[in-house]
């Protein structure tokens, strides 16, 4: 039985203090003390001091960063700012060119000086010999460009001595509604996919580059590859928590993005908190019930990655996937708003695999099968959304007695089959 999976592989364990606890001091005049190869954003804020207790800090890595991208380059200046040699790979001769020259991002995060620990390759792919002297792999692209990615580097890595592979992504693949694990078992082999390590939670990219506290899951069906991952990212402003449920992890963070489709599209119409606060609610129970029929534990949707992101995307206009249901809402043509978006929402093109996944396993997903009509449908928005909201009444929350067809697949492809 593949029910619960993640927590049959050892998913719930007992959490120990970091050895760098940190105490956080509330404070509106002074930065972070770092080493100066960062510069700090020029956008005025709250400021946070947090001091860490004395602890002997991780291997210096280097690591490559695909993805120059709003997240990939906010990661990759984290990174850098940590002393970690960082390359970052750009598929535009123009952006590296640009950012090398004036440690700046161009099109994302125009604002922000970024470490000079950084330095951008491409348009190239890497070369293996390249490839060879990686520690870790970070993987920031759309998901949609994963398997294509993973297709041209597969043949450069050295097998007997992987390095990290670390997957920031989310969303599920259309055409195959693949999540990404799966992409990674078909492209690279079921052990480079039991080792991948998933990184996800609520974390804006323009607060991460401010040193605004922060708090991420980390997961991987190999622990000990998530541990690294985490002692990699760590810093006291960057908190991370470990898991061994990736499943989870990547269904949370694919799905919360259709939410907070739906969350915006309902504040462009003009309704207000009651109706927001109750589709953010009955998305967590929806998360849940997909994650369990994929078999992922319950659990996860309670964290970071489940309701933690799942409120600050619905919740917040920054958000990418709540601007496009906004902009819905307000009676904007979808092709229109992502022509003008300026970055990719993964929710809209992530519904449509989603909506296969949902037919295939019969979970019953009314808000998730909303936003597809409301966007591919053609259905009327203020008639989906009151039908979204006034459906009868049912049970709160009812979870799958058994894993679906998915995930007995994902299982098999992963050597993992039960």
């Amino acid at each position: 039985m593949l029910r619960y999976i993640a927590i049959r592989r050892n998913n719930i364990v007992k959490s120990k203090l970091h050895p760098r606890a940190s105490v956080i001091l509330c404070s509106h005049r002074n930065h972070f003390s770092r080493r100066s190869t960062h510069s700090t954003a020029s956008l005025s804020t709250a400021k946070f001091t947090m001091l860490s207790l004395p602890s002997t800090p991780p291997p210096k890595s280097k690591i490559l960063v695909f993805g120059a991208g709003n997240f990939g380059s906010c990661l990759a200046d984290h990174l850098g700012n940590s002393d970690h040699e960082v390359f970052m790979w750009s598929r535009e001769a123009r952006f590296v060119e640009y950012f090398n020259k004036h440690h700046r991002n161009p099109d994302y995060l125009k604002d922000h000086e970024f470490s000079t620990n950084i330095r951008v390759v491409g348009p190239e792919i890497p070369s293996k010999a390249m490839m060879k002297q990686m520690d870790v792999l970070l993987f920031a692209i759309p998901t949609q460009g994963v398997r294509e990615t993973l297709i041209k580097l597969q043949h450069s890595f050295d097998r007997a001595n992987l390095p990290l592979m670390i997957f920031v992504n989310k969303g599920i693949e259309t055409g195959t509604h693949a999540l990404t694990l799966e992409i990674i078992a078909d492209t690279c082999g079921s052990e480079i996919a039991r080792a991948a390590t998933f990184i996800s939670g609520p974390s804006f990219a323009t607060e991460i580059v401010r040193r605004q506290p922060t708090s991420v899951s980390v997961a991987s069906l190999t622990e000990s590859q998530a541990k690294k991952a985490s002692e990699i990212f760590h810093q006291p402003w960057f908190r991370c928590y470990t898991g061994s449920d990736p499943i989870g992890l990547e269904l949370a963070g694919a799905l919360k993005n259709v939410y907070a489709i739906a969350t915006g599209l309902a504040d462009g119409l003009g309704f207000e908190n009651n109706t927001r606060a109750g589709l953010i609610t009955r998305g967590l129970a929806e998360m849940t019930r997909i994650g369990t029929a994929y078999g992922a534990s319950p659990l996860t949707f309670l964290g970071l990655a489940g309701v933690g992101d799942l409120f600050l995307t619905c919740s917040s206009p920054t958000s990418r996937n709540y601007t496009v249901g906004y902009r819905l809402g307000k009676g904007e043509p979808l092709e229109d708003i992502i022509k003008t978006l300026g970055s990719v929402a993964e929710g809209v093109t992530t519904v449509k695999g989603l909506k296969k996944i949902i037919d295939e396993m019969q979970v019953s997903a009314p808000l998730a099968n909303g936003i597809y009509a409301l966007l591919y449908e053609g259905k009327d928005l203020h008639e989906g959304i009151q039908e979204l909201m006034c459906r009868p009444p049912s049970r709160e929350l009812d979870l799958p007695e058994k894993a679906g067809e998915p995930a007995k697949r994902l299982m098999q492809k992963l050597g993992l089959d039960t």
